[in-house]
């Protein structure tokens, strides 16, 4: 009797698991062969879209600046004059909003283009040129101080030489190119300028239509979301994107206020200090600062070393003046203006910096932090719910001093004394204390 084949649905899902999983294991492949294709693809995507980029990057950063003239000053003043019409009051509020936001943008794109870098230039030009003479009365000032003690007297004049050839190596070979470059291209070359003038002014106009339009942005990317995943992932990704974002353009524009108001400090003291090449070091001080942490170190060094050439008693006082202006900062205006933004310990922000330095350099160490916030603060929230589902506590307060949870009954059992490096006894069951449950 001949057998009649039956038709099983699970070997058709074999079959599309196995074509899929070759399928995949092909185009991976492809993909690493043509690596460098894609790569080059996606670079010249980018370099085309380039002044969209850069407007949706200027819009993220001159938000929080619309945003405070809108509510603060634009809305109150529209909503006098269009008291009859709340909507023309709104559109008032905005246009205005938006206009003197990128005014102030381009005001500061202004003065760092045809005020400090110049005079960045012609100082730096000048430490050049004059270095010989920088260390040669820095020589003379070792040998004059330290003749009584010969061996530290050899040891120094052998680092300030190596110092010399090293610095002048480097300004000679790297910054000074860089910033004849830069002045050069801005101040001289056609082309340059014409293409930064360009992605400037696209930029500019790509970031008014996303400001004066960011509720109709908004509705339609949450539009597209929502119809494209589930309810409860669409609210789990918003809720991430909002934090993510709350973290990244508190830290950024905090970081770039703080630093900017130290660059100024910086250079108000040391005009009345009368220390030489005050705007560099006042720059080099600023910029630093934006790295958390390693920052006021970055920039105390080169700046010291630069002054120190110059005048070493105008050195010392230096230092003492950084130290000092650090602490302000550390302890007064940096927490008066970013606050708490990163919510975690000293080590993690150490962690963070250094482990994004060597990943991606600069921006690494800028942007290591918030990066590292966000994807600690996930960390937390998946254990945490774990432990919720759990019925276990989930406070990280809750397992100080805990040996361990019963099996048995959940409850929580404490060592004998929290201070014992060593084996402890655990308290007895009448000690017992017992785990949260929500």
């Amino acid at each position: 009797m001949k057998r009649v084949f039956k038709w099983d649905k699970k070997y058709l899902y074999w079959g599309i698991t196995g074509f899929s999983v070759v399928a995949c294991a092909i185009l991976f492949y492809m993909a690493l062969n043509y690596i460098g294709l894609l790569t080059d693809g996606i670079g010249a995507v980018i370099k085309i879209l380039s002044p969209f980029v850069w407007g949706l990057v200027i819009s993220w950063i001159i938000f929080p600046m619309m945003r405070s003239f809108e509510d603060n000053l634009f809305m109150p003043l529209g909503e006098r004059i269009h008291k009859k019409n709340p909507q023309t009051a709104k559109k008032f509020a905005r246009s205005f909003a938006v206009l003197l936001s990128e005014l102030v943008f381009l005001a500061a794109i202004a003065a760092l283009v045809y005020l400090i870098l110049p005079q960045l230039y012609q100082s730096i030009e000048t430490i050049v040129r004059s270095s010989d003479g920088y260390i040669s009365s820095l020589t003379t000032w070792i040998e004059t101080v330290l003749i009584d003690y010969p061996e530290i007297e050899s040891y120094l004049l052998s680092a300030v030489g190596t110092l010399n050839t090293g610095l002048i190596e480097w300004l000679q070979t790297t910054i000074l190119p860089e910033l004849g470059n830069l002045v050069t291209n801005v101040t001289a070359g056609v082309y340059y300028v014409l293409m930064g003038v360009y992605n400037l002014l696209i930029g500019i106009i790509v970031s008014i239509y996303v400001l004066g339009n960011l509720e109709t942005f908004r509705a339609n990317a949450k539009r597209m979301l929502y119809s494209a995943v589930s309810v409860d992932n669409a609210k789990r990704f918003l809720d991430g994107l909002k934090f993510t974002n709350r973290t990244f353009i508190g830290f950024l524009n905090g970081k770039l206020l703080d630093s900017a108001i130290i660059g100024l400090i910086c250079y108000v003291c040391c005009s009345l200090l009368k220390m030489p090449y005050a705007l560099l070091v006042s720059v080099i001080v600023g910029v630093t600062n934006i790295i958390p942490f390693f920052g006021p170190f970055i920039g105390a060094i080169p700046s010291g070393i630069i002054i120190l050439m110059v005048s070493p008693l105008k050195a010392l006082i230096f230092v003492v003046f950084i130290i000092i202006l650090q602490q302000v900062d550390g302890n007064i205006i940096g927490p008066k203006i970013l606050g708490s933004t990163t919510g975690i310990n000293g080590f993690w922000v150490m962690f963070s910096i250094i482990l994004g330095a060597g990943l991606f350099g600069f921006w690494g160490m800028l942007l290591g932090v918030p990066v590292f916030v966000v994807i600690y603060t996930l960390i937390n929230l998946s254990i945490e719910k774990n432990l919720r589902e759990k019925d276990l506590p989930f406070e990280t307060s809750d397992y100080i001093g805990m040996d361990y949870i019963d099996p048995v009954s959940r409850e929580i059992v404490k060592v004998k004394s929290e201070d014992s490096l060593g084996d402890t006894e655990p308290l007895p069951a009448a000690d017992a204390v017992p785990a949260k449950s929500e």
